[in-house]
This record gives C-alpha cells, structure tokens and sequence, in this order.
C-alpha cells in the first residue's frame, strides 16, 4: 500500500512538472513571437477605430407605461341604471379583445408605424424641421451597409430604366401595398421602436432608439399618444355606437313629444270653453297621447346620459411611469469597447495561431505532402 501511494504521489508530481513546463513553453513562444503580436494589436486597434467611427450615434429613449383597463359598464353605471329605473339595457362588462399583452404587436403593426411617417419632427441643432419620413432618409449608415446594398440598387435601377411611369414610386402612403422602400423603411422602424409588457404587473415600456435625441424623444411620445388613442378608440367604439344610436333617438322622441304638445296646446286654444262630449273625449286622447311621447322622450334622454357616462368609464387611463426625456449620452456599445475588443480579438487570434495554429497547419501540410513524395520516389 506504501508503494502504491508513492507510486501515485510520483505521477502526480509529474504531471505537475509537465504542465509547468508546457505553460513556461507557451509562455516562450510568445515572447519571442512579441513584435507579431504587438503588430496584430496595431492592425487589430486600426481596425476598431475605423469601426467605431463608421458607426454612427444613437439614443435611446425608454418610457413607462402604467395602463389601467376601463370600466365597460359595471359598479357606478349598473347602479345608476337601477336608480334610473332602467332594466332594458345592459350595462354589463364586456369581453375586452385587446388587453394590455397585445401592446408589442401593436406597436410592431404596419398601421400603426404608418402613422408615424407624418409626424413632425425637429433635430437637437435645428437644421431639420420635416416629417418623421422625411428624416429616416437623412439617417447615417456604416459604408458597409451601403457596399452590401451595391446589389440592390443596381438591379433597382435596371428596373427603373425599363419600368412604366406607373410604376414610380409615389408619396402616397397604400398600406395594402407599401413600396420596396416603405417596406424596408417600416422593417427598420419595428427594430427601432419596440414595446415590452411585464405580464405580472401589466407594466408597458416603450422603447426608441434613433440617431438624433431631440427627434428619439419626439417620436417616443408620439408613440404612447397614438398608442393611447389606439386603444382608447377601441375600447369606446361600441359605446360610441350605442351612444350615436341613442342621440338620433332621442332627437326623435323629443321631436315627437314637441308635435304631440303642439297639438294638444293647438286644440285647447281652439276649443276652449266647448263641453262637448266629443271634444272632450278628443282632449283626452290629445292629452294621452302627450303625455306617452313625454315618457317615451323622458326614458330616451335617461338611456342617453347613461350611455354617454359609460363613454367616458370605457376610456382606459394610462399612468406615464417614466416620461419621455431627451438623452443626454448615446446609447450602444463604446467606441473605447469596440476599440479594445478588435484589438484583444487580434491578439488572442494571433497568439491562438502561435501557439496551436502553425503546428496543425505544418502537420496538415506534412500528411498531405508525404503521398505525392512515396508516388515520386515510385
């Protein structure tokens, strides 16, 4: 047993002194290999910088969202129509079919960005007043992406040349059928501008990220106002309806009791002081009929401000959490970062093919080369 354990503390040491040896081999490796690398740092740092400054600033503009759903007829309103005494209609809550989960995919509709194009924007230095649309053209891209769309351009232009006059593209806005550059541009706009939802709490953030401040803080809160009309709009569109219904009824009836009341003042001033049975009896149906238009007239403008009370409890009201602020700092990641990680990938790449690289590329060179040497001497 002595032995064994011996045995064992002896193979560990080493490992130990194989592995010391091997670190201080790489070690020397790069040493000597320092002027390589110090170059792979310079092209790596070179690099960086021409990326960084190729990409262009951006802001990003966050605001929170806190939404309460409306109220669709329940508690204050049931109460008032059982003080009212009205039982025929129903003030029940309805089923909401769009609730607070739904935000994102609002946002992310092609309708919904659409009404973002008219939008008036201005830039931080004041040199641009124009539409949102207008703006995205003005936006700065990487020369990258400009040589990765050579391709496109080119075979837009051959489309362009053999293309009708009807086929140019117009300032209309046709959601039915957006052209190639609406498309790309509302593409775009769905990665910019983006909404979360805490399904928890119902908390919504509304996020937009632009390349000027001034024209990021803008658009954020043109979207939580649209996004507010949006859904105010659908959530009191059946009692707008119902409230519509109810005003030409009411109309209606009030011009129906006004007739009636005519009517009836005009047959007392002409037959005043006649005891006739008959014009008696045509005074009481004149005066039957007044009073039926008058309750018909009563109940109607009851409903009626029952109904315009439940427009106003269907309107959602949202809390704004956190307003929308004009950034001060760009967001995204650093130009120093960016700098620093082109030229820690150089040097890591360059100490990998050092190291472990030129070996395998030599070995690899070597099993190829050794079958066309046997086939010479052959």
């Amino acid at each position: 047993m002595a032995e064994d354990k011996n045995y064992n503390n002896m193979e560990r040491m080493n490992e130990g002194e194989e592995l010391e040896i091997d670190l201080m081999e790489y070690v020397r490796k790069l040493w000597a290999a320092r002027r390589i690398l110090l170059k792979a740092a310079g092209i790596g740092a070179l690099v960086g910088v021409v990326i960084a400054l190729s990409i262009p600033k951006q802001y990003t503009v966050e605001v929170t969202l806190s939404p309460e759903s409306g109220k669709a007829g329940g508690g204050s309103l049931s109460g008032m129509a059982a003080m009212l005494g009205i039982g025929g209609m129903s003030l029940g809550s309805e089923a909401d079919a769009l609730n607070v989960s739904l935000f994102p995919d609002i946002v992310a509709s092609t309708p919904f960005i659409l009404e973002l194009f008219n939008a008036r924007v201005t830039t931080l230095d004041g040199d641009m007043d124009t539409t949102f649309v207008a703006y995205l053209d003005e936006q700065k891209a990487p020369w990258w992406s400009a040589v990765m769309g050579l391709p496109g351009a080119a075979i837009g232009g051959i489309k362009s040349l053999f293309g009708s006059e009807g086929e140019e593209e117009g300032d209309a806005l046709n959601p039915f059928h957006l052209t190639e550059e609406q498309a790309r541009k509302v593409t775009a706009l769905r990665k910019a501008i983006t909404a979360d939802v805490d399904k928890k709490t119902g908390i919504t953030t509304v996020t937009v990220t632009l390349q000027d401040p001034m024209v990021t803080a803008a658009i954020t809160d043109t979207v939580v106002v649209k996004l507010q009309e949006y859904i105010t709009a659908y959530r009191v569109s059946k009692a707008q309806q119902d409230c519509a219904y109810l005003e030409q009824l009411y109309k209606e009836r009030q011009q129906e009791y006004y007739e009636a009341q005519q009517s009836y003042a005009a047959y007392m001033d002409t037959n005043k002081g006649v005891i006739l049975q008959s014009a008696l009896t045509e005074r009481e149906r004149l005066q039957n009929d007044m009073n039926l238009a008058y309750q018909v007239y009563s109940q109607v403008a009851t409903q009626l401000q029952v109904a315009r009370a439940k427009v106003q409890e269907a309107k959602p009201v949202f809390a704004v959490v956190e307003p929308a602020i004009v950034p001060l700092l760009p967001s995204g990641t650093s130009k120093k970062v960016i700098l620093l990680g082109f030229v820690f990938l150089a040097v890591a790449g360059t100490s990998a093919w050092i190291l472990f690289g030129r070996e395998l590329f030599d070995s690899l060179k070597a099993e190829l080369n050794a079958p066309q040497e046997g086939a010479e001497k052959k």
